[in-house]
């Protein structure tokens, strides 16, 4: 669908504001709030209709979504005195004003719309990595293509329906048609394996990568994934539009050096070994503490049910020590590949100065601090929308031809 109005094109099929025949730079948020007002515009949309378009539906200030209110009426060149194009309307919301001319069929407004079958579902699928290794991998949600590399404790089925990683699926699946897989040793891919090494984790992305069939897309990786998708970018810079890089590292534990590292990689290994899936074992105390020490009880308890489905202790183990000696320092200057690095201040899993030390490696990176204590940002945070709108940001902008 494509609006017309004053000196201004809204295409909503490439997400652009055109205004004189030329691209506006503006915030997916921003282009979605426009584009909401646009389409609604014989109503006055209401605040909650609003964050139910544009956040989908996720608690969010009023300054916020004033803050994009006006950044919005910026892009047009209006202000709130004047109120050319959006109108607020006290204690009712707000409206678009102004003729407006369409091209094309009208899509239903999304306040209105439920959510489609391809956002509701995951589909599981299988692969073989190059030395045959089975590989789970699912995909789901719509828009451009997301790959979620793998990391230690994950399980495709499992996850759907976590009160940690559901929320941050679904947000991702509002935006982007997301491919994610369980690695090996773990979750629903090939739990007898004996080669944990980087170049088979590499491997095994790559696989995913072919048999999901995107050609060029953001390689979004977390913790023990962020190694892993530096290696990769490394190897494919051509296939990767974005790389977005949260709470990892260059070097593990027993490479970096640090003795007192070290003794904790090795006090981990101790603790998954004779603790690994036992509810009220020190080990389950002692992992929650490390990752998500402000999780609720619910949270928690889902991570004692991960550990029991996704694999065994000794795969646990193995998997573990691999993780603690993978190096990727030779390759990070190297990369060339537009890149977003995200660490919390104040994570207990990967020190912050690992992420701080990482950015500059790379050429041109920018980077992101978030204020929380764990090493998975939970959805009852705030800086969990924080990281998202930021990954919107940053994706977003140069989705369009990618």
């Amino acid at each position: 669908m494509r609006y017309r109005f004053g000196r201004f094109k809204l295409v909503e099929e490439t997400r652009e504001l055109h205004a004189d025949g030329e691209p506006c730079a503006i915030e997916p948020q921003v282009f979605d709030l426009i584009a909401c007002l646009v389409r609604e515009r014989d109503r006055v949309v209401s605040l909650d209709d609003l964050i139910a378009a544009v956040w989908n539906g996720r608690i969010v200030s009023n300054s916020a979504v004033s803050a994009r209110i006006s950044a919005a009426r910026s892009a047009l060149g209006d202000d709130g005195t004047r109120q050319e194009w959006i109108r607020t309307v006290p204690r009712r919301g707000f409206r678009f004003v102004g003729a407006v001319e369409t091209d094309g069929t009208p899509a239903p407004s999304p306040a209105a719309q439920p959510p489609t079958d391809e956002a509701r579902r995951q589909r599981v699928a299988f692969c073989r990595s190059a030395d045959g290794t089975q590989i789970a991998f699912a995909t789901s949600g719509e828009g451009y293509p997301l790959v979620k590399a793998g990391h230690w404790l994950t399980h495709l089925e499992h996850d759907w329906h976590s009160p940690i990683w559901r929320p941050l699926l679904d947000r991702l699946n509002a935006r982007y048609r997301v491919v994610r897989y369980d690695q090996r040793g773990n979750g629903l891919s090939d739990w007898a394996v004996s080669d944990f090494s980087i170049d088979r984790f590499v491997e095994d992305l790559e696989a995913v990568v072919e048999a999901a069939g995107v050609d060029r897309f953001a390689l979004y990786a977390s913790s023990q994934g962020v190694p892993v998708a530096i290696a990769y970018a490394h190897r494919h810079p051509g296939r990767l539009s974005h790389l977005v890089l949260q709470g990892g590292f260059e070097q593990g534990r027993l490479v970096r050096g640090s003795q007192s590292e070290r003794d904790q990689a090795e006090a981990i290994l101790t603790l998954i070994r004779h603790g690994w899936g036992k509810r009220g074992s020190p080990f389950i105390d002692a992992f929650a503490t490390m990752f998500v020490p402000d999780g609720t009880q619910e949270q928690i308890l889902s991570l004692v049910d991960l550990q029991r489905q996704t694999t065994s202790p000794e795969n646990a183990a193995a998997l573990r020590a691999a993780i603690d000696g993978f190096d990727v320092s030779g390759l990070v200057g190297d990369i060339a590949v537009p890149t977003l690095v995200v660490h919390a201040r104040d994570d207990g899993v990967q020190p912050f100065e690992q992420g701080r030390m990482l950015a500059p490696h790379i050429p041109g990176a920018e980077f992101l601090m978030l204020e929380s204590r764990n090493h998975v940002i939970l959805p009852q945070e705030k800086a969990f929308p924080v990281v998202f709108d930021e990954i919107d940001r940053f994706v977003g902008g140069g989705r369009v031809g990618a």
